[in-house]
């Protein structure tokens, strides 16, 4: 809970530390005085929009600091861990800080934090409700989650939210698929003729240089066996062939070697290239014999050059291209045929996923029915206690027209404030004093399940007074028993219930005005509660109206003993 709230500089504040305690704590002070000042200043400090507005003219910046007391609440301490924070002594320093020119910055325990931070670890401690909340109520989204939260339908709700975006994912990427199948399917026609067209070329790389070295051969083929016949025929089979000449020579130089044996290794040498010259003229007497000299050889490679050359430039440029392009339209068409198999598993996969859904939405829609019919009765029952005799309550369940996050229904809260009128939305019927005691019965029900350790309500006595201010109060008291509760007020049987009351006092001096705020003790409580009675603190009547309101006896509480105790569901 909270235990003290200090602020300085905030709009007409100049500095006051506000002490609360658990309990009811109540907030009064003449009309215009800046009771909701309290509620804009924890607003802030929770991390709410602030603006260069709130800072007090003159002023380089308004501070609000705030400390909770936390205990060893263990979602607080998650939410602490992950933030990578640590309580002090089980309690949380707030503070925040709006410059004038409208940057704010924000701190927990001392450690730098931005305002998301700051809401999400209020949000754990503190609910505020106020005028702006009578919009929420009637946000269809809102009645949901009181729904939900009365009937113990969190897992049940994260289940379906959980397969109903496991199916969207799925059906998301069914579509993606199916619209790139598309797509191919559109140009695999194509795909499929080029494909056919590269396959039966039977392209090999290296081909195109392997033809061009064939064409020169069979286009000079006579030439070629013309030139190694006489080439043969100098070197070793004709007249004065150079291996006969080489054998005589060597034939010589072995008898000249028997004088001189320094010519043996010229005569070795010359027999050596005896030998590779004949091995050479034999290989070019072969090769005149074996030349092909054949016509339609050379023709079909021709053609068979000019078809690689076609599909060089169709295809890429170049045969290597036409190569990897057939290889890429394989992979394409391949993946076709495999996307048509993919969807099907998709196909598939989404079904069981819709499946799930489904049957997690009716378990979900079974528990909010239960829920509902609950919610109707224990809310309706306040109402009489409320100042609300013969209204009537009912919680609707609308069949939803496609599939949702939030399951198969919406949910919304109808009411009729007077008998015989029939029940309609609460926007249709509703006055603003009216969604007040709505929304108190609705909190009332859920004490027991909501378990925020604190609670502000601003101005939700609005336009009531006598017994039913006198009933509010009371409920207000119930709500504030193992908890505390703020409310800022302006009847006197609201404030009277209180354990603990602060007032709000403006102060004019010259061109300056300031706003103090202080306990009251029990004196001081007493003019302020006759003020509110009658407008007059020192009337006679009034203050014993006072004593006697501040005085009386505990009354039974029109929320009655289960909606205190209930545990949660």
């Amino acid at each position: 809970m909270l235990t003290e709230l200090q602020i300085r500089d905030l709009a007409v504040v100049e500095d006051v530390t506000v002490p609360l305690e658990p309990g009811l704590n109540a907030v009064t002070g003449e009309t215009g005085a800046g009771k909701s000042i309290v509620v804009g200043a924890l607003h802030l400090l929770l991390g709410g929009r602030a603006s260069a507005g709130v800072v007090r003219s003159g002023r380089p910046r308004a501070v609000v600091e705030g400390v909770a007391e936390v205990g060893d609440r263990k979602d607080v301490a998650a939410a602490l861990d992950e933030l990578g924070l640590e309580p002090d002594n089980g309690r949380l320093v707030f503070r925040r800080e709006i410059r004038a020119g409208g940057r704010s910055r924000g701190w927990v325990n001392g450690s730098p934090a931005a305002a998301s931070v700051l809401r999400s670890l209020g949000a754990l401690l503190v609910d505020i409700h106020g005028q702006h909340e009578h919009a929420r109520l009637l946000s269809p989204d809102f009645q949901r989650r009181i729904l939900d939260a009365f009937g113990d339908c969190r897992a049940p709700s994260e289940r379906v939210a959980a397969a109903f975006h496991r199916a969207a994912g799925l059906r998301e990427r069914l579509a993606e698929l199916e619209a790139r199948s598309r797509d191919m399917e559109e140009r695999a026609g194509l795909a499929r003729f080029q494909a056919d067209e590269i396959r039966a070329a039977e392209l090999r790389a290296g081909e195109e240089e392997e033809l061009c070295d064939e064409a020169k051969r069979l286009s000079n083929a006579g030439l070629l066996a013309r030139e190694t016949g006489t080439l043969h025929q100098s070197l070793f089979a004709g007249e004065g062939a150079v291996t006969d000449r080489l054998a005589d020579a060597v034939r010589r130089l072995r008898r000249l070697g028997e004088v001189d044996p320094a010519l043996l290794p010229v005569a070795s040498a010359l027999d050596d290239a005896y030998h590779g010259v004949a091995e050479a003229a034999a290989e070019l007497g072969r090769y005149s014999q074996d030349v092909e000299q054949d016509p339609s050889r050379l023709e079909a490679v021709q053609e068979r050059q000019a078809l690689l050359h076609e599909i060089g430039r169709k295809h890429g440029g170049s045969v290597e291209a036409a190569i990897e392009k057939g290889e890429a339209l394989a992979r394409e068409l391949a993946a076709l045929d495999s996307a048509a198999v993919d969807a099907g598993a998709l196909g598939a996969e989404l079904e069981a996923a819709e499946a799930t859904w489904r049957t997690e939405a009716e378990a979900l829609s079974a528990r909010r029915r239960a829920a509902a019919d609950r919610l109707r009765d224990e809310a309706q029952a306040l109402f009489p206690g409320l100042g609300l005799e013969g209204g009537r309550f009912d919680v609707v369940l609308e069949p939803l027209p496609e599939p949702s996050r939030r399951g198969l229904e919406a949910v919304r809260l109808m009411a009729s404030m007077n008998p015989g009128f029939p029940l309609a939305a609460l926007a249709e019927i509703a006055s603003g004093g009216e969604l007040s005691r709505v929304m108190l019965a609705l909190k009332s029900v859920l004490t027991g399940i909501d378990d925020l350790p604190t609670l502000v309500f601003d101005e939700v006595d609005a336009g009531i007074g006598g017994a039913v201010a006198t009933k509010v109060g009371d409920c207000l008291d119930a709500l504030a028993r193992g908890r505390q509760v703020i409310v800022v007020t302006h009847l006197a049987r609201v404030a009277s219930r209180a354990s603990s009351h602060l007032l709000v006092e403006k102060r004019v001096a010259g061109d300056a005005t300031t706003v103090s705020l202080g306990r009251l003790d029990f004196p001081q409580r007493v003019r302020e509660i006759a003020r509110m009675l009658g407008g007059d603190p020192d009337s006679a009547s009034s203050v014993r109206h006072a004593r006697e309101l501040l005085k009386r006896p505990d009354m039974e509480c029109p929320l009655g003993t289960e909606s205190r105790t209930r545990s949660p569901r």
